[in-house]
């Protein structure tokens, strides 16, 4: 009878414990890389406000040159939408919305996975004048995990995870642009 009631309380304990453990975890994250690129803020912003340019800079958009691509309202205005359906699982499907354009500075959107895990984030690009001819790019993330998921952020380094892609992107943005 101890050895049951030993066992009972080191399964109740390794099955509450991570709900506890959970309750003083952070939800929200954010990742954020950014660039200096030779070009003007008007520039650089004109070309990265426009959502399917993207497609020429974004590590995800150039893992799958097949994947299907639809797009819903007018480029470069809010309440554009692209959605996207791939079989290359690090792409999946889903859909981004512009969803604010602060004229020449940043410009948001909302960013729905679908497959390969449903998800909702938050990404945005800014445009900081560094000199007349610099122009400081920030490519960042922020979402979150509801309790008691936001435990994954023990296991998962979100900027290990996006932060490359990000910079990768960046990079691929820079020559683009110079």
């Amino acid at each position: 009878m101890k050895l049951f009631k030993k066992i009972t309380i080191v399964l109740v304990v390794i099955f509450v414990l991570p709900f506890i453990v959970a309750l003083f975890l952070e939800n929200d994250y954010k990742v954020e890389k950014s660039i200096a690129i030779n070009k003007s803020k008007q520039e650089v912003f004109d070309y990265i406000k426009m959502l399917k340019n993207q497609d020429n800079y974004s590590v995800w958009a150039q893992m799958d040159p097949a994947m299907k691509k639809e797009y819903t309202g007018t480029d470069g205005t809010e309440g554009f939408e692209s959605h996207w359906e791939s079989s290359n699982e690090e792409v999946g499907t889903g859909t981004q919305k512009i969803t604010k354009i602060v004229e020449g500075e940043k410009i948001e959107t909302h960013i729905s996975f679908i497959i390969p895990f449903e998800a909702e984030d938050d990404a945005y690009l800014v445009t900081e004048s560094i000199d007349e001819n610099t122009t400081l790019v920030k490519w960042g993330f922020t979402g979150s995990f509801p309790y008691p998921f936001n435990i994954m952020q023990l296991f998962i380094n979100m900027d290990k995870e996006v932060g490359g892609d990000l910079e990768k992107g960046l990079q691929n943005l820079k020559k683009i642009m110079e």
